[in-house]
């Protein structure tokens, strides 16, 4: 599990950052990115699945797990890119990414991160 410092827990944080429109998309997943940092602060990461992707909270869940899993490994391997640079980014799942396994999820993650 990602640090209480590390997370993105605010609406007002979320729609600030959706407001920048600066996204990527791989594979079922979109990372969207906000602005960058002027300090030494942490970025921020947030995680989301909408209903409207699978109607079951089980399958969303799940998917919120493996996307925060697989940020969570990157971060401590150190393979995040460029995304330290950026006050807040958050991981969007869609339906295409809902039925893959852990795997694939962490090499899109890990491409998205690049892509930064």
């Amino acid at each position: 599990m990602l640090p209480k410092h590390l997370r993105l827990t605010k609406n007002t944080a979320f729609r600030a950052t959706y407001r920048v429109k600066n996204t990527h998309y791989c594979s079922g997943l979109a990372l969207f990115v906000g602005v960058r940092k002027k300090d030494d602060s942490f970025t921020k990461v947030g995680f989301v699945v909408s209903k409207k992707t699978h109607k079951r909270a089980v399958k969303r869940n799940r998917l919120k797990r493996l996307m925060r899993e697989s940020y969570r490994l990157l971060l401590k391997e150190g393979c995040v890119g460029n995304s330290n640079e950026y006050l807040s980014i958050i991981f969007v799942g869609h339906e295409k990414a809902i039925g893959k396994s852990f795997s694939e999820i962490y090499g899109i993650v890990k491409k998205l991160l690049e892509e930064i």
